[in-house]
């Protein structure tokens, strides 16, 4: 089956046939409708290697997140993924683990497969890689990092008001011993999570000692060890605030191991609400990033920035994205301050 025999059967050129398949708006909509019916039809698959090449497009985006076996950057790719087949696109997905030199790797990927834009959904950027793509014309959307420009757009997370409304949630149960496990504080998202919780204890003027505050890897070995580095330090917290939900879930496991108990000794609060938050034992309060919301953004930014693919991208935004306080069971009244 070729594209021949698609333009014979709906009656329109091959030029006709190649210009639907490319999502030119020189066809008009009726002839467009012939020609998907007559695909249909025969069952016919376009060779998106040979359009790429004809059409100086891919209708492929590219999507870069940091860990994929954290389960927010899964469910951020699967509305991503939603999205683009909405808009008949394909994705490009690369995962770097926090690597910057695999980042390197991830954005020559999609150099060479002729991305018509980049989702960026990961802090391990530098101005280099950057270069590199809008010097090609390449759309870009970064999560938490970079300026809007030519063709870049940015979705900021407002973090501070997420971890000021989950402090605020333990001070209203009593808590005024706090921890903190933050993330690698080289990542930008993690460097805000952390600065905002020393805002919020400076704001409710409590003080905390140095040992209750360790810094994690977002995962949840990290937030085990560290948790069990507070626990033997001697200085017990009656709350701890986590830069994620997998450190919080590793956090609740070292209580437990401590002999302790959440969140009657010792209330436990994550940052993300991924879907395995809900399920843990006691279920997990945290701060609920919204993914689809965030996935959605991020995708028609790209395509507001270069519907067509378009040699000259337009300007790009920045979008500010909220976090809700989502109340469990692993917070509880404060004992013993």
């Amino acid at each position: 089956m070729n594209i021949k025999a698609v333009a014979q059967r709906a009656g329109v050129s091959t030029a006709t046939v190649s210009r639907t398949i490319n999502g030119s708006t020189k066809v008009r909509p009726a002839t467009a409708d012939l020609v998907r019916s007559a695909i249909s039809d025969l069952n016919f698959y376009p060779n998106t290697n040979a359009r790429a090449l004809g059409s100086g497009r891919s209708s492929l985006y590219g999507l870069i997140i940091s860990d994929i076996t954290n389960p927010f950057f899964p469910e951020i790719a699967k509305a991503f993924e939603d999205v683009a087949v909405e808009h008949g696109k394909e994705v490009l997905m690369a995962n770097t683990n926090y690597d910057p030199v695999r980042m390197e790797t991830c954005v020559r990927r999609m150099l060479e497969r002729k991305v018509d834009g980049v989702a960026i959904l990961t802090s391990e950027m530098d101005d280099k890689l950057v270069k590199a793509l809008s010097v090609r014309n390449i759309p870009i959307v970064f999560l938490d990092t970079g300026k809007p420009g030519k063709g870049i757009s940015v979705v900021r997370i407002d973090y501070a008001v997420g971890v000021e409304h989950g402090m605020d949630h333990l001070i209203r149960l009593g808590h005024r011993r706090f921890a903190f496990i933050s993330g690698p504080l080289q990542l930008a998202s993690a460097l805000t999570r952390f600065r905002a919780f020393n805002e919020g204890l400076a704001r409710n003027h409590l003080i905390t000692h140095q040992a209750l505050i360790q810094e994690g890897n977002h995962r949840v070995d990290g937030g085990h060890d560290a948790m069990a580095r507070i626990l033997e330090s001697g200085a017990r917290p009656t709350a701890v605030m986590a830069s994620n939900d997998l450190t919080a879930i590793g956090a609740m496991g070292a209580i437990y191991e401590h002999g302790l108990k959440v969140p009657d000794d010792v209330s436990v609060l994550g940052y993300d609400d991924i879907q395995l938050s809900a399920f843990t034992q006691p279920a997990l309060t945290t701060i609920r990033l919204p993914r689809e919301e965030i996935a959605r953004i991020a995708f028609h930014a790209l395509f507001r920035s270069n519907p067509q693919g378009a040699n000259k991208p337009i300007d790009g935004e920045e979008h500010l994205v909220q976090s809700t306080l989502i109340v469990r069971k692993s917070t509880g009244p404060a004992k013993g301050q």
